[in-house]
């Protein structure tokens, strides 16, 4: 139903060990200073896939393992650390941005380079004879104006 050759990434996600309680997130992950270790389940999610690949990368040891709580998605991740069902989480960026911040706590955002790309992309779908809206919506989601947008609302652009 795609449009041959109209994929595209507009934007990439940023992964964010998030601590709303406070203290520096990545120390209390590597001393284990945490109960719950929440994230998204890495075989369904691709925020989660990208936190297990980070939290592979750090090596915190066989008991953080023991801690995690996985999520269905990230949004539920993000809901066990915002409900204080888990201390820390590995959520989306722009979650944590999207959190008032008198609630915002503490994060680490992991480096693009400790995860595949958390791509988002777009297609054209085909509808009938003319795509003008479908056209100008891409033309708008690669432009100046909407990379903005995107970078400001804690996305990462190429």
């Amino acid at each position: 139903r795609a449009v041959a050759g109209s994929r595209f990434t507009y934007a990439s996600g940023v992964l964010a060990l998030w601590a709303p309680g406070g203290g520096d997130p990545l120390e209390r992950l590597r001393a284990g200073d945490f109960r719950k270790l929440a994230l998204a389940n890495p075989s369904l999610a691709p925020y989660g896939a990208a936190a297990a690949q980070t939290l592979a990368g750090l090596a915190p040891g066989e008991m953080t393992q023991q801690k995690i709580v996985l999520g269905e998605n990230v949004g539920q991740a993000f809901a066990f650390v915002r409900s204080g069902a888990a201390d820390l989480g590995f959520v989306a960026y722009s979650q944590v941005l999207a959190t008032p911040v008198s609630q915002r706590g503490a994060y680490w955002r992991a480096p693009q380079s400790a995860h595949r790309p958390i791509r988002q992309d777009a297609v054209v779908l085909k509808r009938g004879a003319s795509n003008a809206a479908a056209d100008a919506f891409v033309t708008f989601l690669k432009g100046e104006r909407a990379r903005a947008i995107i970078v400001d609302a804690g996305y990462g652009v190429e």
